[in-house]
Formats: structure tokens, C-alpha cells, sequence
């Protein structure tokens, strides 16, 4: 045995070792990695091995000796990336990418969202770096002598293993057509080696902006050309109106018309759907930039980037903006938010799309009374804010980005106005008493608007921007809902409310599905603006049937069908079905995404737009 310990071989082995198993480990325990074959798990239990090889063996590759202080510190990176996958993951289900770490403080920092994610028996993961420490210490791990041949058969299987892992994880991708997918990245080729992926990635948007020109917008103007712009009764029914729009932060739909204890979670909301446009079947499309996403679709009709957000990566791009366009109608736009204006980079962002005046939290009277969380509550937002509004030129497009209903979903008791919820999870529990908050901030709103007369010229959209249960926490909805669980749960808790109010028109229920990318066309129909805007969206008014609603990863709903997890549901029952049902609409969410990502990536609205 002590021999064994005292060979060269031997601590960098148990180094590969400890990293491999708590990776493997953590992917099927923390990841939940979906899992279709034999296959699957094979990639899971081996693709980490080739990355770990050929990184830890950087603590010996260029020196004579074995040095037991880089071997560490690189356990430890590597170590701290898992654990900040893990973190992410819990939440978002989703990976950590290069454009993550630019925007760090825009998915929270350190902070309350991050302590609600983290466990106890997350200290496990770091026990193998205390124990080599400890082996530092007593000089057993310092300076190992490694001969060359060692390191070129140590060299050789890492980069073999890594090469058989992206040429199988390659061919998985082109028979199933993942590549939007992180999740099945990681599964194909594993959390150290789709990093290594990512990092190089990540120098694909500057190079595609350098080398874009003229003719690269062809394929954009042949896009608006096929797509067919329909007119209904409503078109210029809300002309010359001035529009608010209020981003609901995280709320889904599942909340409309739903109690807890007797009592309803949105009783302003409920009774606003029943004398307005109320779809109930919109779809978050959101990703890693959460509501700069919503944001970008709804003021762009573009799609959002797949990792991080085209407000912090892209914010210098030509856009042809909601703002842009009603300002050729004579329209003033300003934005409200009770955030530092630098959170998601807004405020450079929102110069660049159009909006001439953003009110944020230096506009606002903030204390430690009147806030939580991320910043002042709904309530004195919106009463601080009228004023504002009332001051605004008209007609004016105004939104407001809520804030109150953020995870972890913290508010006082003296504000909680209807109870907990009672499931084993306090992160839903809360959920419903925070947007329970948030409703009641639109209905005194809305109160205020009628009695300063600023109620019936107006157009109200409210919507959610984007999920507020993530995956980890959907069983306790499923319970609080009191619903059988489906494997479909994930997509369909993704509904989002939109609800659009004209004063004086009856209300209407649409149940056909549409997303967020949707709602800047359906806008502009009502206000009577037609052939103008660049985008992905339609008027929910008048969506093709079989249109799927696109989600960032590959994922799409149409009226029949569900493709999630690289698997093909039908709609109405949730039970798998034959994958030929969802393939002809796979070729519409490759060239959409594509599209959307070259005119981002190459900035292409600038040439002639």
C-alpha cells in the first residue's frame, strides 16, 4: 500500500478519481439529466473522464515534478465550477455559460436566491480537496516526481477519451437535433468538456458582426416577405391610445382564478380577464436573461440568445423596436422600474432601443420600510410612479417591470394577504402571497388611473415575463394544484398570463397558444400599424394554428403536440407519442432560431433597416 502511494501515478488518479465521481454523481442526482437509453447513461458515467484527466494533469503536464498546490487549486476550480452549475441548475435548470459570469449580479449574486438554493450536504462535494490538503500539509503531496512517459500515456488517453466523447455526444446531437439544448450538451459531453465548448463559443458573436455584410440580409428580407400579415375587425381599434404595459415579474398562469384556504391568489386580475382579451394559453420563452428576454421579445419580436442576454452582450446592435416604431406615430416611450438602472445593463439598453426617458430607483423615494428583496414594493412603485406618468407627452407607451414577485418570493407579514401555501416547499408556499402583493398593486393602480382620468385612453397589457416555479419546485405546485403529475408539467407550468384591456370593449377568452415574441405584432395591430416591424411573432389575433410556439432550447408547443426533453408528447393527454408527429415542425424552430441568432450575433439590422 505504501508503495502504491508513493508511486507517481497514484495521486493524480485519485484526483481523477474523487472529481469523476461526485460529477458523475451530481448529474444524476443534482442535474436530472433525461435519460432515453442505455446510452444515456454510459455518456453521463464516462464523458466527465477525459476532461478531468487533461486538466488535472496541468499540475504536472509542463513541470519535472508533480506540484501538489496546483493540483489542488485546480480540484478546486473545477470543484467550484460543478458546485455553480449545481447552484444554477437547482434554480434555472440550466448550465452556467461564459455570458453568465459577465452578468453575474443580474441572476442574483450572492445573495437571498442564492442561500435558498444551497443544502447542507453540498459540504460533501468539497471533502476530497480537505482531505489533499491535509496530505499538502504533511508533505505527501508535494512534488511527486512524474516521468515523460507517464505524462504522454496520461496525455494521450485524455484526449483520446475527450475526442470519442464530442464525436458520440456529435452524431447523438444530429440524430435527436439538440443543439439548442445545454441540457442534453452536458449530457453528451459532459459538464467539463461543454465548457471548454461554451468558452470557445463565445467568441463566435464579435466574430460574426466583423465578417457580416449586405448580403447577409437577404435572407431576413425573405423571411417578411412569406410571412403574411392578416387584418381583423380589431386592427386600429386602441389608434392613437396611449399604452401601458406592466411586466408582471415571475407570475404564471397557473395563478388566474386559483384560491388558497377560499381565497382567490389574482381576484383583481380575475375579474380584469372578464371585460378584456385574456389568453390563456402564452408560453415564458425566456432564458438565461429571464426578463431582459421578456423585454427583448416584446420590444423586438426577436428571439433571446440561448446563453446569456442580448441586453448585457448585444447592446450596441440596430434594433427596430416597438419604441422606434410608434415614435414615426408620435409616440413618447418610458420605462419604469424600481432597480438600480444598471441591473441587465437597462440603462444603456434601453437608449439604444428607443425609450427617452427611464424612471428608476434614483426616481423613487426607497427605504428600508417601503422594500425587500430586490428593491421597493409594488405597491409604492406604482403610487410613486403616477405623478411620473401623468407628466408624460401624449400619447405615451409606458412599461412597468414589477418587482415584488421575485424569487425567493420574501415579503413581510404585515403585507401577506392571503396565507401560505401548504406544501413541503416554502419557496411555493411564498409564491402565492407575493403575487397575492403584486395584484393587489395593479388594482390600486388602476384605481388611481380612473380617478386622475388617465384610465379610458389608455390600452393596458400585462403579462408575465417569465417563470417564478422552476422545475425543482414543481412537485409541491403540482400538489398545491392538486393535479396528477405529467411529464409534459415542465412546459405546460411555463404558461404566462396575458391579458390585453381596451376600456369599453367585452371581454374574450383565446385558448390557442402563442408566446412573448408574439405580443409586440399583436400590439401593434390594434394600434393600426401593419408591415413595419422585423419579427419572429404574430398577431395572436390571427396565428397560423400550426405555428409552434418556439422555446430557446429546441423545445416547441403547437395545438397538438409537445416537444420537450428531446421527446414527442401529445398535448391533451401528456402521453409520449410517435417522434414522426413532431418532426416536420423541427425544420420551422432550426431556421427561426438560426435567423434570429445571425441578425443578433451579426448585428444585420444595420445594413439599410
Amino acid at each position: 500500500m505504501r508503495k502504491l502511494i508513493t508511486s507517481q501515478a497514484f495521486f493524480p488518479i485519485l484526483a481523477v478519481v474523487t472529481l469523476w465521481l461526485k460529477t458523475v454523481v451530481v448529474s444524476f442526482l443534482g442535474f436530472n439529466l433525461p435519460i432515453h437509453s442505455w446510452i444515456d447513461v454510459l455518456l453521463i458515467i464516462f464523458n466527465p473522464l477525459g476532461s478531468l484527466m487533461l486538466l488535472l494533469g496541468l499540475s504536472f503536464f509542463f513541470f519535472k515534478k508533480m506540484n501538489g498546490y496546483v493540483l489542488i487549486l485546480i480540484m478546486l476550480l473545477l470543484t467550484g465550477l460543478l458546485y455553480g452549475d449545481l447552484l444554477y441548475y437547482r434554480f434555472y435548470i440550466d448550465f452556467v455559460t461564459v455570458s453568465i459570469l459577465f452578468q453575474f449580479k443580474n441572476v442574483g449574486g450572492i445573495g437571498p436566491s442564492t442561500f435558498e438554493l444551497m443544502k447542507i450536504w453540498d459540504l460533501f462535494l468539497f471533502i476530497d480537496i480537505v482531505i489533499f490538503l491535509l496530505l499538502v500539509k504533511k508533505q505527501k503531496l508535494v512534488k511527486k516526481p512524474i516521468s515523460v512517459r507517464y505524462k504522454k500515456v496520461f496525455a494521450s488517453c485524455a484526449i483520446f477519451l475527450i475526442a470519442a466523447v464530442i464525436g458520440i455526444g456529435f452524431l447523438q446531437s444530429q440524430s435527436n437535433k439538440t443543439f439548442y439544448s445545454r441540457t442534453q450538451m452536458v449530457k453528451e459531453l459532459g459538464p467539463y468538456t461543454y465548457h471548454l465548448y461554451d468558452i470557445v463559443l463565445s467568441f463566435r458573436p464579435p466574430i460574426s458582426r466583423a465578417m457580416a455584410d449586405q448580403s447577409d440580409t437577404a435572407v431576413i428580407k425573405d423571411f417578411v416577405s412569406n410571412k403574411n400579415e392578416e387584418t381583423t375587425d380589431l386592427f386600429g381599434i386602441a389608434k392613437g391610445k396611449n399604452v401601458v404595459l406592466i411586466s408582471m415579474e415571475s407570475t404564471q398562469d397557473f395563478v388566474i382564478n386559483q384560491k388558497i384556504d377560499g381565497k382567490e391568489i389574482t381576484p383583481f386580475l380575475n375579474d380584469l380577464i372578464k371585460e378584456s382579451y385574456y389568453f390563456s394559453h402564452i408560453y415564458d420563452q425566456t432564458a438565461q436573461g429571464k426578463t431582459s428576454d421578456s423585454e427583448i421579445m416584446v420590444d423586438t419580436g426577436l428571439y433571446p440568445l440561448s446563453g446569456g442576454s442580448v441586453f448585457v452582450r448585444r447592446p450596441e446592435n440596430t434594433f427596430i423596436s416597438m419604441q422606434k416604431l410608434l415614435k414615426e406615430e408620435n409616440y413618447y416611450s418610458a420605462v419604469f422600474h424600481g432597480n438600480d438602472p444598471s441591473f441587465w445593463n437597462r440603462e444603456n439598453m434601453y437608449k439604444n432601443l428607443g425609450y427617452e426617458r427611464f424612471f428608476s430607483k434614483g426616481d423613487y423615494t426607497v427605504t428600508p420600510e417601503n422594500s425587500i428583496n430586490y428593491g421597493i414594493k409594488d405597491i409604492p412603485f406604482f403610487q410613486q410612479s403616477i405623478p411620473y406618468l401623468k407628466s408624460l407627452p401624449k400619447p405615451y407607451l409606458a412599461k412597468f417591470i414589477t418587482l415584488t414577485n421575485h424569487f425567493p418570493f420574501l415579503l413581510n407579514e404585515e403585507d401577506q394577504m392571503i396565507n401560505l401555501a401548504d406544501t413541503d416547499e416554502g419557496v411555493v408556499n411564498r409564491y402565492v402571497t407575493t403575487v397575492r402583493y403584486q395584484d393587489e398593486a395593479i388594482k390600486q393602480f388602476f384605481q388611481q388611473l380612473k380617478k386622475k382620468g388617465m384610465y379610458k385612453d389608455t390600452i393596458f397589457i400585462l403579462y408575465g415575463d417569465h417563470y417564478g416555479i422552476s422545475e425543482k419546485y414543481e412537485d409541491a405546485l403540482t400538489d398545491m394544484l392538486d393535479r396528477e403529475k405529467r411529464a409534459v408539467d415542465h412546459t405546460e407550468y411555463r404558461q404566462v398570463p396575458l391579458i390585453i384591456h381596451i376600456p369599453g370593449q367585452k371581454g374574450m377568452t383565446i385558448s390557442s397558444p402563442g408566446g412573448e415574441v408574439d405580443i409586440q405584432l399583436t400590439l401593434l395591430h390594434l394600434l393600426g400599424i401593419k408591415d413595419k416591424a422585423i419579427t419572429f411573432g404574430y398577431d395572436l389575433f390571427t396565428r397560423p394554428k400550426n405555428h409552434p410556439v418556439i422555446f430557446r432550447d429546441g423545445g416547441f408547443v403547437t395545438e397538438k403536440y409537445i416537444y420537450q426533453d428531446n421527446t414527442c408528447y401529445h398535448k391533451g393527454s401528456g402521453e409520449q407519442t410517435n417522434a414522426e408527429a413532431c418532426m416536420p415542425f423541427q425544420e420551422t424552430v432550426s431556421k427561426e432560431l438560426n435567423l434570429s441568432d445571425d441578425i443578433i450575433n451579426g448585428d444585420l439590422l444595420r445594413f439599410n433597416y
